[in-house]
């Protein structure tokens, strides 16, 4: 049976080693702050670090860039504090240990060694962390708050920091957005649930006590606050609300979420309310049958996919634009932080099928920014464009949420955002990159090959050109999508156009290159329409540039709008279906599916290069499982998913490669259903073995889509041999949103058996594909 709470099956320690770059502290469902420890890693925290700096209150989840994690960093210490006291954070961390640990959604417990042995517990409400302090040592009690360090790799630009009064400091931080991106501030106000008896603060080169100001610009800088030994239970809880608008901003979100009426809620009561927020959210989707190991996994993907977009308004609707002026959300949420690159392809549509209202709101930010910017972002991070990543992620991600009902009375608007975006560039002026390939790509149909192209320093690291052949067939896929959206609002002509760009991989189609007995991959090309070869070795597959973060074995896949076209290049469904089990090793993870899994495919989360397996760690071919079913073998997609599934285990390494702001969780949660948005913009959902015997997904508009298959076990390869929906036969290896969404009951008949598994192997079997030739 489903536990009673989906709550008490969530592990927030899985993902926090290997690189999965999740963080174990306390966050409410798509909360602006966290509460979460701080260490050397880059983003934000590692389950094997021997130390915490202090626990901070900004941090994305799984990002793989993400080198800004813990801004508004607080320690307790005991002992006395002043000047010849280093308050250099590397330096004064203190050892912790993972007994008596404890990470649940909303809640964080660890214990601190150092300074006598202190316990820290940590919550969350939407726009405050709050962290409860318990001493085991007397003496001076302190809480130290770090304004001028974050992240050994992205130094803090400036700092601000005030005592304000006998309970409450506030300062400001000016940060570096990641990847190279532009300074961003954060305005916070910390206050104790009791009033401190004395206090300090420190710059660079000075530590003053009873002094109320610090500021300026980079080197160390802070305030401490220090409780005297009373005598009493030996706790304080330090309240800490953020703002990206206005110190007005975070006392806001402070007294409206922490102290309303002007009482000071208690930790207990806002880890309830965080509780609560999490148990609403995580019972949207019941499962049954499993280990317990089975439904943590589950629960705790389910609860890194909802963390994030980010709230980005404070509570009165304020937040800041991409045009650095002060707008107000009225009556909906502003969110902001989007790694499109990697959402586009799993987190997005699951938030679109769980949460339409939200993902509403999602479109109607990334609107925003085109409105406030000018054009539409790629990797936006706090109110900046970071450009990060290449291609044209915002397309299919926002086609997408047309598809599933979000864009309702915005679809003219977001489909003339788009149009621009597919057929312009961004002025020089403008901060956006947009398609940076599209001069050569319009002229020509192909994003030409230029690994010099960083040299130039134009307006990101990722420029397009510099990855062409990736960057072609992402444009292709982003024109296949937008082509069904174009057809639908009555726009015939640019429909037809966007069908033919969908078809533009083709051009970068070698039919002379050879590798592993297999003839013909995409291949970079130079402007001028020459194939791209590397200096001083010939071109393959494995090892050329031209690719970003994958090979042409790992891209080759990336054409799911255009089947029959692939099927053609590949030498037809028999050679096509011989590639694939050549990239799974399919004989093999069919035998040992765990083995396979972490001994055949791509092994490291950065491991992107001089490859020709399934890499399961990164987004560009997360979709291929499911080119079987396209191809016409669905029983191998389950077979590939379920040693897939292998490598997310109820362990701090147990999510595989970065997760990415919930990609990779997402993707586990679609495998684990038995659903897959495989085609972009069609609304469609491959189907597959799903992992449990029943799953229920209960929608926000009261209907349940039910997904049953008896016999399920996840220790066990399935096949589907038969499927009804609503008791009718159903020989189709797909189904709409539509049908789902008005709630529909879906009975997989499974065996262990791939000679029976002859369901949806029919001409009708697959969906048919948007940029097919007529």
């Amino acid at each position: 049976m489903s536990p009673a709470d989906p709550v008490d099956s969530v592990n927030t320690f899985i993902g926090t080693r290997d690189d999965g770059n999740t963080f174990p502290g306390a966050s409410m469902p798509f909360g602006m702050a966290q509460s979460s420890p701080i260490g050397a890693h880059y983003s934000g925290w590692r389950y094997d670090e021997p130390v915490i700096r202090g626990f901070g209150h900004f941090f994305l989840s799984g990002a793989g860039c993400a080198q800004q994690g813990g801004l508004v960093s607080i320690l307790p210490t005991t002992g006395e504090v002043g000047p010849g006291r280093s308050f250099d954070h590397r330096r004064y961390a203190s050892p912790f240990t993972h007994d008596g640990e404890a990470g649940e959604p909303g809640y964080l417990r660890l214990r601190l060694t150092g300074y006598g042995g202190i316990t820290v517990e940590c919550t969350a409400t939407m726009r405050a962390g709050v962290e409860r302090f318990t001493f085991a040592a007397g003496g001076p009690r302190n809480v130290l708050i770090n304004v001028g360090q974050a992240n050994d790799k992205e130094p803090v630009f400036a700092s601000t920091v005030r005592v304000l009064d006998d309970r409450t400091v506030s300062g400001c931080v000016v940060a570096q957005a990641f990847c190279g991106g532009g300074p961003y501030r954060t305005y916070f106000v910390t206050t104790f649930d009791r009033p401190f008896d004395g206090f300090g603060t420190w710059g660079p080169r000075v530590a003053a006590p009873g002094e109320r100001d610090s500021a300026g610009g980079r080197g160390l800088r802070g305030a401490w606050v220090t409780f005297a030994d009373s005598g009493g239970t030996g706790q304080v809880t330090a309240y800490t609300a953020i703002s990206h608008v206005d110190y007005a901003g975070a006392m806001g979100n402070l007294d409206a979420e922490v102290r309303p009426d002007g009482r000071l809620l208690s930790f207990d009561e806002l880890r309830d309310r965080a509780r609560q927020a999490w148990r609403t959210e995580l019972s949207s989707v019941d499962v049954s049958g499993g280990s317990a190991d089975d439904r943590t996994v589950f629960y705790t993907s389910l609860y890194h996919a909802l963390l994030q977009p980010l709230t980005g308004n404070d509570v009165d609707g304020r937040y800041l634009g991409f045009d650095n002026r002060v707008h107000r959300a009225d009556g909906w949420t502003y969110h902001e932080f989007w790694s499109l690159w990697d959402t586009y392809r799993t987190q997005n549509q699951l938030l679109a099928l769980l949460r339409p209202k939200r993902s509403a709101d999602i479109a109607r930010s990334v609107l925003a920014i085109h409105e406030q910017g000018g054009w539409l972002p790629r990797w936006a991070y706090a109110n900046q464009e970071t450009n990060t990543m290449t291609g044209d992620p915002v397309t299919p991600f926002l086609v997408d949420l047309w598809r599933f009902g979000a864009l309702a009375g915005d679809a003219e608007r977001a489909y003339a955002a788009l149009w621009q975006n597919a057929n312009e560039v961004p002025p020089a002026d403008s901060p956006f990159e947009g398609r940076a390939g599209n001069p050569n790509y319009l002229a020509k149909g192909f994003v030409q090959h230029n690994p010099l192209f960083k040299l130039l320093r134009l307006k990101g690291h990722d420029a397009d050109p510099r990855h062409g052949a990736s960057a072609t067939l992402e444009y292709a896929l982003a024109d296949g999508a937008l082509s069904i959206m174009a057809e639908a609002l009555g726009r015939s002509g640019d429909a037809a156009a966007l069908r033919l760009r969908g078809r533009n991989y083709r051009l970068l189609w070698d039919s002379r290159v050879t590798d592993r007995g297999f003839t013909g991959f995409p291949r970079p090309k130079r402007r001028s329409g020459r194939w791209y070869a590397p200096l001083f070795r010939r071109y393959t597959p494995r090892r050329s540039g031209g690719f970003h973060e994958g090979t042409a074995w790992q891209y080759q896949w990336l054409a799911q709008q255009d089947v029959p076209g692939l099927l053609g290049l590949l030498g037809g469904a028999d050679e096509a279906l011989r590639r694939l089990d050549d990239f799974f090793a399919y004989d093999e993870l069919v035998a040992d599916p765990a083995r396979a899994a972490r001994e055949r495919w791509v092994v490291g989360p950065y491991a992107y290069y001089e490859q020709h397996t399934y890499n399961p760690n990164n987004e560009p071919d997360l979709h291929a499982p499911w080119m079987y079913t396209l191809f016409g073998q669905p029983w191998k997609t389950s077979a590939v998913v379920h040693a897939a599934q292998t490598l997310f285990v109820n362990a701090p390494n147990g999510v595989t490669g970065n997760d990415d702001l919930g990609t990779m969780s997402a993707w586990y949660l679609f495998s684990a259903l038995g659903l897959y948005p495989a085609v972009a913009g069609t609304g469609q959902f491959l189907l597959h073995a799903p992992r449990f015997g029943e799953a229920v997904i209960h929608l926000e508009n009261g209907r349940d889509v039910v997904l049953r298959a008896p016999g399920a076990d996840p220790a066990t390869l399935r096949y589907v041999k038969g499927l009804t929906v609503d008791g009718e036969r159903h020989d189709r290896a797909w189904i709409d949103h539509a049908p789902l969404t008005a709630g529909a009951t879906l009975t997989f008949d499974l065996t262990d058996d791939p000679a029976q598994a002859t369901w949806a192997t029919g001409p009708a079997g697959a969906p048919p594909s948007p940029c097919a030739e007529p």
